[in-house]
């Protein structure tokens, strides 16, 4: 992926949001550019150019890291909202949560989820699971382009 290509976190918590930025830049010397939202309706102002972002002029991100218990409108629902828009659906958007309940893998999956992980309680296991995940999408896929 060209490192001029953003990521998209989609993270309620501080922490976490800065748990992957450590692990992306750090574990993974990774020079892409790094997008937070908050909130789910953030998220999708800023993919759709909207709102706080109707002025905006920037690319859609490369990949999404999406949190699934967010405020309002939730990771589940952003999902299935992306999936379904033509202009986001090739998206990888890789789900990161604490929940390892079936449902919910299974939810995100049949909704087109690229992949599925569960945030490790420790630090380091966090930090470690971030920094593959960046060197599988992007050092090994072969990421969808804009046509």
């Amino acid at each position: 992926m060209n490192s001029g290509t953003s990521i998209l976190i989609i993270e309620d918590s501080p922490e976490d949001y800065e748990a992957c930025v450590a692990a992306l830049t750090e574990e993974s010397n990774m020079a892409n550019p790094i997008v937070w939202c908050e909130t789910g309706e953030e998220a999708l102002n800023y993919l759709r150019k909207e709102g706080e972002f109707a002025d905006a002029d920037h690319e859609l991100p490369g990949m999404i890291m999406l949190d699934l218990n967010l405020p309002g409108l939730d990771g589940r629902d952003v999902l299935a909202m992306l999936k379904n828009d033509p202009t986001t659906k090739r998206l990888p958007i890789v789900v990161m949560t604490s929940s390892n309940d079936k449902a919910d893998i299974n939810r995100c999956y049949d909704a087109g989820a690229n992949s599925y992980v569960v945030k490790p309680v420790n630090l380091d296991g966090f930090l470690a699971a971030v920094a593959r995940l960046h060197d599988y999408w992007f050092k090994i896929v072969v990421l969808p382009r804009p046509e």
